[in-house]
């Protein structure tokens, strides 16, 4: 069943509308907008009726609030308002209101509306899970091109991409980050590690499939594809800029060769200075590069690949992302066991 939430600072109105509502929305009631804002931190609800006058927080101040935060910015709000005032109309709509509805409330007129809005957001979300769908399949097509120019890394993209999302969400259960890091964010975060690699488009066969060790020239040469990336990346952003995964994805293909301890490249920046989210690609990448056969080496290995992961704690990686390493590898290594077959496990 639906949720509505109803903010209104008099008792009777709040009533009143549940009343109405009841037979047909779970109703969630707060009267005022600091317990709306707790309300909606505890749970999400589909539609917010919110009184434009109230005391100390009112409507709109209420409505700045929850606009706020990512969680809550697509929940459809409607004003309930006694007042016809035409400049506070235009003020709401230019807010983020999707409707009014005056008071005292008509019930047909407000079960009409409400299901209006609620199925306009669900069309809205559905419209928009597709589109993203279609999008991951374009970039997972094309990072799957780049990567099967070398036969031997395999699903290496999206292995990775699991990896990362087990390390993030480890992190946020772990409570670090809590800035940098949530839900929404390791979303982005998920999508752009796909294009990890994308630079390797830009270094030669000769290079990338060499059988043997790099020589110094050559590996120079190697080290440009986190530049050559972030290039192309940013290029796609510029001409995308409503694409946010992909300030992410600039970010990780240049970034994730670098080093806690400052030894890494292109930049040889270390610690915070290094991105978050491309110190989280780093174990990722290394522990799959170092559990699977390349044409230069064989596989470690997942005991081997653990000691080596966990030995580059404050040195290769970031300490807490260690931490979260340690306490989740054995998911990890499932993954990796699964690594030769042809479909690696998705996560939910």
């Amino acid at each position: 069943m639906e949720q509505i939430l109803v903010v209104d600072d008099n008792l009777a109105n709040l009533k009143n509308i549940q009343l109405q509502l009841s037979e047909f929305y779970q109703v969630l009631l707060a009267k005022s907008g600091a317990q709306a804002l707790q309300i909606c931190a505890q749970r999400i609800p589909d539609l917010i009726l919110l009184d434009v006058d109230m005391p100390e927080m009112d409507g709109f101040e209420t409505l700045s609030r929850i606009k706020e935060s990512t969680l809550f910015s697509r929940i459809p709000i409607i004003f309930l308002t006694a007042n016809h005032d035409m400049a506070i109309e235009v003020r709401a709509l230019e807010s983020g209101v999707v409707d009014f509805i005056t008071k005292p409330v008509e019930r047909s007129i407000l079960l009409h509306r409400l299901q209006l809005h609620l199925d306009l957001a669900k069309y809205q979300h559905n419209l928009e899970s597709t589109v993203k769908e279609l999008e991951d399949s374009i970039v997972l097509s094309f990072s799957e091109m780049i990567e099967s120019r070398d036969k031997s890394t395999g699903d290496h993209v999206q292995r990775t991409r699991i990896y990362v999302t087990l390390l993030g969400r480890e992190l946020i259960h772990m409570g670090c980050f809590n800035k940098e890091l949530n839900e929404q964010d390791l979303s982005l975060i998920t999508r752009a590690a796909l294009l990890h690699d994308i630079g390797k488009i830009g270094v030669s066969d000769v290079i990338l499939l060499k059988p043997g060790r790099l020589d110094d020239q050559e590996f120079n040469t190697m080290k440009t594809h986190t530049t050559i990336g972030a290039g192309i990346l940013q290029a796609m952003y510029e001409r995308t800029p409503t694409q946010h995964y992909l300030n992410y994805a600039i970010q990780i293909a240049e970034g994730h060769h670098e080093k806690f301890d400052g030894s890494g490249y292109p930049h040889g920046i270390k610690e915070e200075k290094i991105p978050l989210c491309s110190r989280i690609m780093a174990v990722a990448d290394v522990y799959d590069a170092v559990v699977a056969d390349r044409i230069y080496r064989k596989a470690m290995s997942t005991q081997d690949a653990y000691n080596l992961i966990m030995a580059g704690k404050g040195t290769h990686f970031d300490p807490r992302i260690i931490e979260a390493f340690e306490a989740i590898h054995e998911d990890i290594e499932a993954v990796a066991r699964r690594r030769s077959a042809k479909q690696p496990t998705e996560l939910s």
